[in-house]
């Protein structure tokens, strides 16, 4: 289980923000409700990107997050996130 004591760790080095929630929507989907998230991301769009993507799907976006060498964001992933297109995380699914 991961919980608040336990975060699930993603490490998305620096990898681009669509190709980083690629990556963070392809862990996530095996997890379960409320499990948390520590997301090391040193893309500079990472503190904007996370929570506007966090909204989109219903993920609880918990802000910034101490204890990594490098910058993380945490998340909350939800019960019944909503779909986004398998080549555009940004975007929601039809």
């Amino acid at each position: 289980m991961h919980g608040t004591e336990h975060p699930l760790v993603i490490d998305g080095g620096d990898l681009s923000c669509v190709r980083l929630l690629l990556r963070l929507r392809a862990r996530l989907g095996g997890l379960a409700p409320g499990a948390v998230v520590h997301l090391i991301a040193t893309d500079p769009a990472a503190p904007l990107d996370l929570p506007a993507w966090c909204h989109l799907t219903g993920h609880t976006y918990l802000g910034p997050v101490a204890g990594h060498d490098r910058p993380a964001y945490g998340l909350r992933v939800s019960a019944a996130p909503a779909a986004t297109r398998p080549e555009s995380p940004w975007r929601p699914a039809r």
